[in-house]
Formats: C-alpha cells, structure tokens, sequence
C-alpha cells in the first residue's frame, strides 16, 4: 500500500530510503553558536513507508527552530514571581521624633545632654613673668628723713629697725651679685639717676617706645594715666644730694629660681615741673620756679633673664611727706539764664 504526500514531493520508489532534509544555515550574531550544529533527525525504522518519510521530513524542517526557542528561553529567563501590590488596612501617621510629647524626665535628661561643658570658674589674674605686680617689702624711711639720737626710745627702735634692713640687704646683694656680677652698691645709684631722668624726659615727649625699655610694666600705666591732651614740661635741675642706695631686696615668684631683684634709691634732687591742659592753661607747677624734691625710687630688674636690665619700677611716698598742691582745672562757669521776653525782642 502506497502514502501520498501530496504535493510535497515525487514518490519514492520502493526499496530507497527518503531524502533528508537539509539542515538551515545558522544565524548570525551570537545566537549562531546554539543554532549552528543541527539536530539529527530521529531514527525511523526502514520499510515503514512513505508515511514515515514524510513525518521525518517534517520533523528535521521543524527541529532548528524548537532547538533556538529553547536556547532563547536558557539565555532569557523569566520571572521566577510577580509581585501584585494588594491594598492592606490604612494605619495612622507615624510621629517623627522631634514632634513628640517628651516627659519631664525626658527634658530634663536631654538638657543635661544637650549643655555645653564650662571648665570651672576660677578667678584668676593676669600674670607677668618679667616684672612682679608690686615693691616688695617697701622702705619705710624714717620721720622727716632724720636720724634721732641713740639716747632716745625711738632712736634705740629706729637702730634695731636699721640693723634688721642692713641685714636682710646683705643677703639680697648676695643673691644679686650671683645673677649680675658687674652690680655695685656704689655705682649704681649714678646709673638709678641716668634711668630716672631718661624716663621723665620720654614722658615729656611722649616717646612710648623708649619709655616701655626704661620702667616696668607695673610703673608704666601710673606714669601715663591722665595725661592725655595734656602738653608736659619736665627739667632736671640739679642733685642737692648725691644719690644712695638704701633698701636691697631680692626674691622669688612661683619657684625658687624665678628670682627679681629690686633696690631702692634715695634721690635728692631740684626739678621743674609744668602742666599745661589742651587750652594750653597752667594746671599745675611753673616753668619758672624749680622745687626741691626728695624721692625713694625703686629699681627692679629679672635677674633669671641674662638680657634683663635695671628699669623703674615705683615710688615710696612716705606718710610724713607734705600734701601735694593742688591742680588749677579749668571749667566753664555759665552766665546768668536770659529772659524769654529779651530774647523775643532782640529777635524782632
């Protein structure tokens, strides 16, 4: 019994395997690497017919393609699930963190968190390594600068009081002479006086730069102060007495080698002393008279500074000293309040 395969082809005779069909040429791109190798076609037993030839042809057409539509689906995946967005049950607002009604505890806590860390107030003062803030154990100088006889009880004290200052000066020239070998009781009061007047005339001409290298900065603000729109005339006379030293004192701040050394001179002197205000009116003093003047000025140098030098640190003004005058200032006196008649009528 014969098949027909109608149309697709003249028959086969009998005894003669049916053609194969022709593999299709791969694809070009990357795909062509699957689809260039065909599939063989299944394996049909012999003698079964045109039936079965034609079956096996159109297997070996269709193979290819089911062969790339299976590679296709290896290289493109799908989804392995979907995610579908399903409406849930609305819950409220959720209340951010700063919105929140806080406890007076939580406050509390979180203001002890929140504040700044002060260090501890102390009250401190500002301190100066290169000259101290004061004289120290100032010289005390006798009534009216007057020895009494020994005979008396207050001239036996005043010896007793001699002695001790003597003494402890001693010590302090010893600590001195260790620091600044070249320093000399009796050349140093004809030194002390150069300084003393080199300051007053930096005063004078307001010379701020060489007045700072020849007084402290204890001494400097009391020099300075109120002087401001103010015209200074300043003269040194003559010494009615040569200068001495009389007081010698050496200590330490803060630690023992932190030593300064402070000496007292005593200076007897003529001086001319005029202060005029910015009108150009005579405050105080006179240009044309000069006065005698007795001071106790007190030298201080930093001993621990190899550069250091002896600048003016203060005065001694004893209790016994007379009164200073008094400053001339010059204010102005209003006249009497007009009438409020004249002035309409000097108006009209």
């Amino acid at each position: 019994m014969e098949f027909s395969t109608r149309g697709r082809g003249a028959r086969a005779p009998a005894g003669h395997a049916p053609p194969r069909a022709r593999a299709r040429p791969p694809l070009a791109g990357p795909r062509s690497a699957l689809s260039a190798t065909p599939l063989p076609s299944p394996a049909i037993p012999r003698g079964r017919g045109k039936m079965a030839a034609a079956i096996a042809a159109g297997l070996g057409r269709r193979a290819p393609r089911l062969c790339w539509k299976a590679a296709e689906s290896l290289l493109r995946p799908g989804a392995s699930c979907v995610v579908v967005p399903v409406r849930n049950r609305r819950k409220s607002p959720r209340v951010p963190e700063w919105a929140r009604e806080l406890s007076p505890e939580e406050k509390e806590r979180r203001l002890k968190c929140s504040e700044p860390v002060f260090p501890d107030e102390r009250i401190e003062r500002t301190f100066f390594l290169a000259c101290t803030a004061d004289i120290m154990d100032p010289y005390v100088p006798p009534e009216g600068d007057a020895r009494l006889t020994s005979l008396s009880k207050d001239g036996v004290k005043q010896q007793m009081q001699k002695l001790r200052q003597t003494a402890a000066s001693q010590l302090a020239l010893r600590k001195i002479k260790d620091h600044d070998p070249d320093f000399s009781t009796k050349t140093f009061p004809e030194k002390a006086q150069e300084i003393f007047i080199e300051a007053h005339n930096s005063l004078a001409n307001f010379n701020k730069q060489k007045l700072h290298s020849l007084v402290t900065e204890r001494c400097y603000p009391d020099m300075v102060r109120g002087n401001r729109y103010k015209t200074i005339r300043w003269r040194f006379v003559e010494s009615l007495e040569p200068p001495r030293v009389v007081h010698v004192r050496c200590d330490s701040i803060m630690n023992r080698g932190n030593l300064y050394g402070q000496v007292t001179v005593r200076m007897h002197s003529r001086q001319i002393l005029a202060i005029y205000d910015r009108f150009g009116r005579l405050m105080y003093g006179g240009e044309e008279i000069p006065k005698d003047v007795l001071e106790y000025v007190v030298f201080e140098r930093y001993l621990v500074n190899p550069f250091g030098t002896w600048r003016m640190h203060g005065k001694i003004i004893p209790e016994w000293a007379p009164p200073k005058d008094p400053i001339i200032k010059t204010v102005m006196i209003p006249g009497p309040a007009p009438d409020p008649s004249q002035e309409h009528e000097k108006v009209k």
